[in-house]
């Protein structure tokens, strides 16, 4: 007789590929929990930058520029 994992592995693999997403994300935090004043942390810096982007005060680089930038500063 299979094992509780085999059992839900093989009705996890079965779901749509959206709820399997879902299913293993909520898997992986359950291994590390989150902090949640890290996460609230980050969540202010995030709004804090879209507030910069939106309200114009930050110039923003096209990524093949900034990409091009971090090669010649690292030398390749």
């Amino acid at each position: 007789m299979p094992d509780l994992a085999t059992v839900l592995s093989a009705q996890a693999r079965a779901l749509p590929p959206e709820q399997r997403a879902r299913l293993a994300e909520e898997l992986l935090a359950s291994l590390d929990p989150h902090d949640t004043e890290i996460d609230a942390a980050w969540d202010a810096e995030v709004r804090h930058r879209i507030d910069q982007i939106e309200l114009g005060t930050v110039e923003l680089i096209p990524a093949d520029r900034a990409f091009s930038q971090v090669r010649l500063a690292i030398g390749r």
